[in-house]
């Protein structure tokens, strides 16, 4: 059972079924009274739609704290996947010798391009993965109109009882509370924020299972005009797995100074940069 499922995925879409029609918005189709239903449900699909070349490339800095060790990246994406190289570890730069270390790193993954199509393949099961637990919310969960600020709407959120879950990941809807945060106008996610209400038990604790107040939260903000990404995430879930393993999964993600790349970077480029960006702060 793949458990930072729930904090792992980039914001593409979460919440929400509402059998009792809170009519607060307008469709933009037909003028005619919307439901929190189904503006929910159209934001998951825009969230899910491919996003293709037009989607831009990213330069950023990702700042994680994972068990208590925080380590701070540079980040380039590429057509080819991301390249990141490692440039502090809590709040410490790298010694001259650790610096070397990710240097002979990244220059492996530019040389031996299967070494780097093994990393994205393991990123792109784990979108898929997050994408099938998407499109699971708008039956999963039973939502309702909280508040409006301007274009942000919120909407709380609470188990859906006559759901079934297909897969035993699936049965955390059942104990999950929490909130969402979307963007009417340009029907995008803002924020989601949930919790774990009650222990959650995997064919009756056998196979594991997951502790009552563990939760996750997840943003994303526009970066440019359409260009929307992860900002920040953070999860904290504490179990049991088969065979007695512990689940402890405490970590947090910001991601910040955003600069635009050009498309078409090659591995190379993105490591040259990358390289640049070390040297230039080193001279800071």
């Amino acid at each position: 059972m793949s458990l930072p499922f729930l904090g792992r995925c980039t914001l593409a879409g979460l919440i929400a079924f509402l059998p009792i029609a809170a009519e607060f918005s307008q469709s933009a189709s037909s003028g005619a009274p919307i439901s929190a239903n189904d503006l929910v449900r159209a934001i998951v699909a825009n969230e899910l739609k491919p996003q293709g070349e037009s989607r831009g490339r990213w330069m950023y800095r990702a700042e994680r704290e994972q068990q208590g060790k925080k380590k701070a990246k540079e980040v380039v994406q590429t057509g080819q996947g991301s390249l990141d190289r490692l440039v502090a570890v809590d709040g410490q730069p790298l010694s001259a010798k650790e610096q070397q270390e990710e240097k002979e790193r990244i220059g492996n993954l530019v040389r031996n391009p299967a070494e780097q199509q093994k990393l994205e393949q393991t990123r792109k099961k784990d979108a898929e993965q997050c994408k099938a637990f998407f499109k699971m919310l708008p039956d999963a969960l039973t939502f309702i109109f909280a508040s409006r600020d301007g274009d942000v709407i919120k909407l709380n959120y609470r188990p859906n009882p006559s759901f079934q879950p297909p897969s035993r990941e699936a049965r955390v809807f059942h104990e999950m509370e929490g909130e969402l945060w979307v963007h009417e106008t340009q029907r995008r996610l803002v924020r989601i924020r949930g919790q774990l209400v009650a222990d959650v038990n995997f064919a009756g604790g056998l196979l594991g299972h997951l502790e009552k107040g563990g939760h996750f939260n997840v943003e994303q903000r526009e970066l440019s005009p359409g260009q929307w990404d992860l900002t920040f995430m953070e999860v904290d879930m504490k179990g049991k797995a088969l065979f007695f393993k512990t689940i402890d999964v405490n970590e947090k993600e910001y991601r910040s100074d955003f600069r635009t790349v050009p498309d078409g970077l090659t591995l190379a480029e993105a490591a040259e940069i990358l390289s640049n960006e070390v040297t230039v702060a080193a001279n800071r």
